[in-house]
């Protein structure tokens, strides 16, 4: 299916979950089309101290987008549980509500809206499942990346991190979405060719083993692949890699139009692999061949082989970035907060929410964060705001225009410097952000709460 028609079918009335459906057809039946206040979050940080935001843009795109074609709704009519009357109005259906949210590539944190939605309930209610799905993931694999950046980049800003993930993540729309959102978090370029055309990303990749292996001897595949591509990077691990480095060697000192750019390693030990092939290049006097490793990498492998010293250029990181292997999933939770001006939130147990809209600020001192005030939308705190008015009556507004890429990148490497370095380090037991509640919104808190359990107490008389 071609992206273009793929990225229709995702963006579906019907890509939802049923509950929904069944709720907006009981508003319907109900009368109750009163403005309400819907919260995106995470509840809590697992093997992280801080998430990069991701996934705005898809999500704007669906919510801009959202009505029920006749075939869409000629398949609800075929559910048998769905009033024709109400099917009708579907057929008008469109979204018309406010979102709010904070830019691509923020850091965020426990608690905090990530995305608020200020529309009808029924409208607020049904795009749930697909704002989910999307900032979710993107938010993952972006949060995931950063830090494969973060360790790369570690005492050398140049070198260089690939998204090789394509092969093993969950699905064409994950390895799509994936790579976006890693380009976003400092990624610089991606094996993945479809999303290099669809965002226009910078790819990358030359050869697998196979090439290799295909070819009567190491040297022919090297030589043959180097007169098509002189620049090319070549994989010397096939068989045994220090000869593979050596034959490299050799060819660039035969071949006068031949100038490899680098090599690649993909097994083994790949800190003492990589000592003993800059010794045989540099030897060589090949000192601009780059030493590129893969086979997987994540934080913590990266970060280790830097400690040893490793004299690596760049990393193509795979499967543990692209399903971001040691957190696959965020406890991301899309609540009512608010409904026909009341606030509104729930009380079970390690589950509850922040009642009534909301605002996060976001404070400084010399230039660093120290802390985020989680406050009603009206307070007046001192600090940076982040959520901004993205969409109104169902329209972008100028903060909710598509972006480039490029500057959504930029925005998350200004973003994450401001961070104090203990929480852009990889162990995540430092002490966190602090996160706090404004009075306003403490004192909100409260009476909502007060409020609803005077409630079940009446009940229960």
């Amino acid at each position: 299916m071609p992206f273009d028609d793929q990225l229709r079918a995702e963006t579906s009335a019907l890509y939802t979950d049923l509950y929904q459906l069944t709720m907006l057809q009981a508003y319907w039946r109900e009368g109750m089309n009163e403005p309400a206040v819907f919260d995106l979050f995470v509840r809590r940080l697992r093997d992280r101290n801080y998430l990069l935001a991701c996934g705005l843009e898809q999500a704007l795109e669906f919510l801009e987008t959202l009505s029920f074609s006749d075939e869409t709704l000629d398949y609800l009519s075929d559910q048998e549980q769905f009033e024709e009357a109400f099917l009708d109005w579907l057929a008008d259906f469109e979204f018309t509500g406010d979102v709010y949210a904070m830019p691509e590539g923020t850091p965020v944190f426990p608690d905090e809206p990530i995305v608020e939605v200020v529309a009808p309930i029924g409208e607020a209610q049904l795009v749930e499942t697909f704002l989910l799905n999307q900032i979710t993931f993107q938010t993952t694999i972006a949060s995931k990346a950063s830090r494969v950046v973060e360790a790369a980049r570690e005492g050398a800003e140049d070198r260089l991190v690939a998204d090789f993930g394509m092969r093993r993540m969950h699905g064409t729309d994950a390895a799509m979405k994936g790579a976006r959102a890693a380009f976003i978090a400092g990624v610089d370029a991606t094996s993945n060719v479809a999303a290099g055309e669809a965002y226009d990303l910078p790819i990358t990749g030359t050869m697998a083993h196979s090439y290799i292996e295909a070819h009567d001897s190491e040297m022919e595949a090297f030589r043959a692949f180097a007169d098509l591509y002189p620049e090319t990077i070549l994989l010397v691990d096939t068989y045994d890699t220090v000869d593979g480095v050596q034959k490299v060697v050799d060819l660039m000192a035969q071949a006068n139009d031949v100038d490899i750019r680098g090599i690649r390693l993909d097994s083994g030990d790949l800190g003492a692999l990589a000592h003993e092939s800059r010794r045989l290049l540099d030897e060589a006097g090949l000192q601009d061949v780059m030493i590129f490793a893969s086979g997987g990498l994540d934080e913590y492998k990266i970060a280790a082989l830097l400690d040893r010293g490793a004299p690596i250029d760049g990393f193509g990181v795979g499967t543990k970035m692209g399903t971001s292997a040691d957190q696959p999933a965020l406890d991301s939770a899309y609540k009512l907060s608010g409904y026909a001006g009341e606030p509104r939130m729930k009380l079970s147990a390690e589950k509850s929410n922040l009642p009534g809209r909301k605002q996060v600020v976001r404070q400084y001192e010399a230039g660093m964060a120290v802390r985020d005030v989680i406050a009603t939308e009206s307070e007046q705190i001192s600090g940076a705001p982040l959520l901004e008015r993205v969409m109104a009556g169902g329209e972008r507004t100028e903060a909710g225009a598509s972006r480039p890429l490029t500057a959504l990148r930029e925005h998350a490497a200004a973003r994450r410097s401001e961070l104090p370095e203990r929480l852009r380090a990889l162990p995540p037991d430092a002490p966190s952000h602090e996160v706090v509640l404004s009075d306003g919104l403490e004192a909100r808190l409260h009476k909502t709460r007060a409020a609803l359990e005077q409630e079940m107490a009446a009940e229960a008389s």
